[in-house]
């Protein structure tokens, strides 16, 4: 699904675009759901190169127990889930970034701003702060609260689905 990608290496001032992807999106390109085809469509026509960070890949190997548990997939097709995410990983698709303390600042900031307007969530907050703190110029999800954040905060977004 991922290796037909086409990639160029964009510039904006001193490196690369970036997108940051959030989990909704990820676990869309890795287990079969509504959003999916949306999903795939999205990486393919993409020129920036793709970040995500431990806390978009520790939600996302939850999400694919999660769906294991509630019998939405098997065993099987959430093992496959995880090594198509660890193979996007270790082959560059995705670059795998941590969560610096600055992106907890950020997300204090981003509360305290947006929180009594939007009813943020904290996982959105984190998500939102790390797109920007690591120098994301857009943001790919499919949760509507965090887009209605993203687009608070001027991140370019994706297409609704």
């Amino acid at each position: 699904m991922l290796t037909s990608q086409r990639r160029r290496d964009s510039t904006l001032g001193s490196g690369p675009l970036l997108i940051y992807l959030d989990t909704s999106l990820v676990v869309s390109l890795f287990c079969l759901d509504a959003n999916s085809a949306a999903a795939a469509t999205l990486l393919q026509t993409a020129e920036e190169k793709f970040l995500i960070t431990v806390l978009v890949e520790l939600e996302a190997v939850n999400a694919f127990g999660l769906k294991e548990f509630r019998k939405e997939i098997t065993s099987k097709q959430a093992e496959a889930s995880l090594r198509n995410l660890d193979k996007a990983i270790r082959s560059g698709v995705f670059q795998l970034r941590p969560l610096p303390e600055s992106v907890f600042e950020r997300a204090r900031q981003l509360s305290r701003q947006l929180t009594p307007t939007l009813g943020t969530r904290t996982a959105d907050l984190l998500h939102v702060a790390a797109a920007l703190e690591l120098g994301a110029s857009s943001l790919y999800t499919f949760d509507l609260h965090q887009r209605k954040m993203a687009q608070a905060v001027g991140l370019k977004l994706n297409p609704a689905p």
